[in-house]
């Protein structure tokens, strides 16, 4: 198989992925697509190491998280902190069993949907810390480090987008998403 065409398949295995890493810290999908095509870039560079390798899927999913995490501190003057703001307003990654019933998989996946969405509805402070907390499974002390803020923050940020997050998941429920 041609270089290219190997290349080609990687980055279809591994596209969906990369980018729902980084729409999750971002919230904005033109910003996760060029966030991805930075991450494929890198891999492209070092495909030859990549390309066989085992951890190749987790060495994506890092690159994409720190990208984004790069990418939103460059702009972090746009952030507004949930602990500054006067009023405001984790989905947890879960690897599900195959289905037994078609009807069954179709109402998790629109489950899935609500919370992916009602998350990228949450402001940056919040969202950042859950998807860090929840679906790249990082400790309190790791997020405050790589977020350069308190511990205290991030476990006030986490709290306070879960609650908010429940919040609007009630709202969605209730109108009958």
């Amino acid at each position: 198989m041609i270089e290219a065409e190997s290349f080609e398949l990687f980055v279809r295995d591994y596209q969906n992925m990369v980018f729902s890493t980084a729409m999750r810290l971002l919230a904005n999908e033109a910003e996760a697509e060029d966030i991805a095509q930075e991450v494929f870039l890198k891999a492209y560079r070092r495909f030859a190491e990549l390309r066989d390798s085992p951890t190749a899927g987790g060495w994506l999913k890092k690159v994409a998280t720190n990208l984004s995490l790069n990418h939103l501190s460059r702009y972090r003057a746009r952030w507004s902190f949930f602990s500054e703001m006067r009023a405001g307003g984790g989905e947890e990654e879960i690897e599900y069993a195959a289905p037994e019933d078609l009807r069954e998989e179709v109402a998790r996946a629109d489950c899935r949907e609500v919370v992916e969405e009602a998350l990228q509805t949450l402001p940056a402070a919040q969202r950042v810390p859950l998807v860090l907390f929840h679906l790249e499974g990082l400790r309190y002390e790791e997020i405050a480090e790589k977020l350069k803020v308190s511990l205290g923050k991030v476990k006030t940020d986490i709290f306070r987008g879960r609650r908010a997050l429940r919040r609007k998941l009630r709202v969605q429920l209730a109108e009958g998403v």
